[in-house]
């Protein structure tokens, strides 16, 4: 690395929320630390000392998306004659929360990217309609280049995909809706 590759590495990681960055290219080595890393360290002084650590550990690549905001619906309000505030209700969200209650989720047991199908020619595995059973193959999850065939846990019905296709799933995602009387 020349001098200027350093300073923008630098300057990178200043910017950055790290704390500390270590990098090996062959002989050469670089680290790193922020003016935040003493004040982790002294947060951390209850924590052991030695870590063990694996003689190759594997490369992985996290990707994060920023926490789902919580959605907060406002019930709107009747006035009654005694001047109490009387929450109003409807039948049809009623309808909606029984209908969601009776379907099953198939979730993704892995972080990865989601495919309907094992490739863009072949037709989707499970699609909108479609029955499956116990042990059918719904979707695939590629997970740091290793496709993983997702089987269903349960019988029923499709009747809802909640994932596009190549699209990032997290752990314990819903990926579809399964109506089991279907």
């Amino acid at each position: 690395m020349d001098y200027k590759e350093i300073t923008d590495l630098i300057k990178m990681v200043n910017k950055s929320n790290l704390t500390e960055f270590k990098m090996r290219d062959g002989d050469f080595e670089i680290t790193i630390r922020t003016e935040n890393y003493q004040k982790s360290r002294s947060n951390n002084d209850n924590m052991p000392s030695v870590i063990p650590v694996q003689a190759n550990p594997p490369v992985q690549h996290i990707i994060t998306s920023p926490a789902p905001q919580p959605v907060v619906n406002e019930v709107p309000k009747n006035n009654s004659s005694e001047g109490k505030d009387i929450p109003a209700t409807s039948n049809a969200s009623k309808n909606a929360e029984e209908v969601v209650d009776e379907y099953i989720e198939i979730r993704s047991p892995i972080v990865g990217t989601f495919y309907r199908s094992a490739s863009p020619e072949k037709p989707p595995y499970a699609k909108v309609g479609d029955s499956i059973s116990k042990g059918d193959v719904v979707c695939i999850v590629e997970a740091m280049k290793l496709f993983n065939e997702i089987e269903s846990e349960v019988s029923g019905k499709i009747v809802k995909v909640i994932v596009d296709d190549a699209q990032p799933v997290e752990y314990d995602q819903v990926l579809f809706l399964v109506d089991p009387k279907g």
